[in-house]
């Protein structure tokens, strides 16, 4: 365990790899801007990311064999980015990043079908606490049921979910090198970003990838190096402190994302919505208080 020197330094990193998370909503959206759509970008910078660590690590696949659940990893991976880039870019940033930080409900649901981990009372209290708050979000004035009322909404639900499924599968898989397992994310994240945006040309819903000018083109390097960034400090930080302390750390992510895209104007200050993201904030810190084990936050294995 680290001194007292370290754990500052280790929480001072998970604190930059918040920063990088709860700020990324502002370089995906002046992409779009200027015509990449967030499912190239995000294809983009995990094409980078794994060619970066395929040339640090060129035996990274050779731990897969004889693990066929990374194929289920890959897909969560994937997923995950895929619905918090897209609807980050797209919604309400605070609204966006709450409803995907109702990961902590998912987990307990899944946990017991995918680990065998019956919910206990207080984990079934803290998921109705969780859900408490998703209907305070989305029940909105004029509307009879509490139910998503945009793709940002859905894209949201949907990243939380399989950051949540991303999560339990890292749990089955602790015997796979942990290289491969960040290997996997990453050509996940390639792999779902890619092929939505193929699927979404081919429908002409998404348009195809634009060339963009010198500014554009480096904020798009300065988001991927971020993202690589961000992932060494979370390795950093989540390998040196207790999983709850990295979960309550990483919960700043919601304070950087609500604190800039507020100032910015990509976000509206709803009393529903701070009601009910205090409601999911509160079983989230709850859930990472009470975590036992030293299991790691998905985000320390790779880059969102």
């Amino acid at each position: 365990m680290a001194g007292p020197d370290g754990r500052a330094t280790a929480a001072l990193a998970l604190v930059v790899n918040a920063f990088v998370w709860g700020v990324s909503w502002w370089p995906f959206r002046h992409l779009h801007q200027h015509g990449l759509h967030p499912l190239w970008a995000t294809a983009a910078i995990y094409v980078l990311s794994l060619a970066v660590l395929l040339a640090l690590w060129p035996r990274a696949w050779r731990g897969a064999a004889g693990q066929p659940q990374l194929w289920l990893l890959l897909v969560a991976a994937g997923l995950t980015n895929v619905g918090f880039n897209w609807a980050v870019t797209v919604g309400d940033v605070v609204r966006v990043v709450l409803l995907f930080y109702l990961m902590p409900a998912w987990s307990v649901l899944l946990a017991w079908p995918l680990l065998g981990e019956r919910p206990t009372p207080a984990a079934l209290l803290r998921l109705g606490v969780a859900l408490a708050g998703v209907v305070t979000i989305l029940q909105t004035p004029g509307t009879p049921w509490p139910v998503p009322e945009s793709l940002a909404d859905l894209l949201a639900l949907l990243g939380g979910f399989s950051f949540a499924l991303t999560n339990i599968l890292l749990r089955r898989l602790q015997a796979a090198p942990a290289v491969t397992r960040v290997a996997t994310m990453f050509a996940g994240g390639a792999l779902a970003a890619g092929g939505a945006a193929l699927v979404g040309l081919a429908q002409g819903t998404v348009a195809a990838p634009a060339a963009l000018p010198l500014p554009a083109l480096g904020v798009g390097l300065l988001l991927s190096l971020g993202f690589l960034v961000g992932n060494a400090a979370l390795q950093y930080g989540a390998s040196r402190l207790p999983a709850q302390t990295t979960a309550l750390v990483m919960l700043s992510e919601v304070l950087f994302a609500s604190a800039t895209s507020v100032a910015a104007g990509a976000a509206e200050l709803a009393a529903r919505t701070w009601t009910g993201g205090a409601l999911i904030l509160a079983a989230a810190a709850w859930s990472a208080w009470a975590a036992p084990g030293p299991a790691r936050p998905a985000r320390a294995q790779s880059a969102a």
